[in-house]
């Protein structure tokens, strides 16, 4: 039976958390609390376990989740040829709201689905994501919701989309209390994704490909004109 585990309660947090590892080691789904939205999670190197993912999302593999990692150091063991102004964006905004795309590194043995070889990658600002994926390793995290609707920034919201598909849900109090909700969408609490998978290519830019709760004003005063403006985005 799925059961919800309320974070703020040691007892609770405890064998939830403990719960939590042991689904996602057994190729389980488990809703997780971030700084942004709630995300389901599962295990990035097991496939079939990201397919069930996608399916409870009713999401194709031309979606591939996003992967959490739990700090700066596992950014090289996932990406490679990252260029200097990612570096200086993981610095100032991670833990938090910024996902970097980059080229994911040749030697991984895993599948998101159609990544073209590239992956996704944030560090949360969420002591109950971040213990978790101490133990458990990156994990590949898509908003907690289903295909359409609204990401949920509660547990309870989680649930209602999600219902039996998840083993286990971690109650983390609301999401996105932190931000403004300054995203593509009204009321969006979701992160900001930079691309710099074309920064070889480009000029040496990077682009916003989704506005979210780290503003382009804030970017730009980090890395300047490495920025792609507006109009190449």
């Amino acid at each position: 039976m799925t059961r919800i585990y309320d974070c703020s309660v040691d007892e609770e947090r405890s064998t939830g958390m403990r719960l939590a590892r042991s689904a996602i080691g057994r190729g389980a789904l488990v809703v997780i609390p971030t700084d942004t939205v709630y995300g389901l999670a599962a295990d990035a190197f097991n496939p079939e376990a990201v397919q069930k993912l996608l399916d409870a999302k009713g999401r194709g593999r031309q979606s591939p989740p996003p992967v959490l990692i739990p700090g700066i150091p596992t950014l090289d063991a996932l990406a490679q040829d990252v260029p200097e102004p990612v570096r200086a964006l993981v610095a100032e905004f991670w833990p938090g709201g910024l996902t970097v795309v980059l080229t994911a590194q040749s030697s991984l043995v895993w599948d998101l689905g159609d990544t073209r070889g590239t992956v996704a990658l944030r560090m949360p600002r969420n002591q109950v994501a971040l213990d978790l994926l101490a133990e458990t390793g990156p994990l590949a995290v898509s908003s907690a919701n289903t295909s359409g609707m609204p990401s949920a920034i509660d547990v309870i919201g989680a649930e209602d989309m999600l219902g039996i598909s998840v083993a286990v849900y971690l109650d983390g109090g609301v999401a996105g209390m932190d931000y403004e909700p300054i995203g593509d969408r009204a009321g969006d609490t979701s992160s900001t994704i930079v691309d710099a998978t074309a920064f070889a290519t480009n000029g040496g830019k990077l682009v916003i490909v989704r506005n979210g709760v780290i503003s382009r004003a804030a970017i730009e005063a980090v890395i300047g004109d490495a920025l792609a403006p507006v109009a190449e985005q």
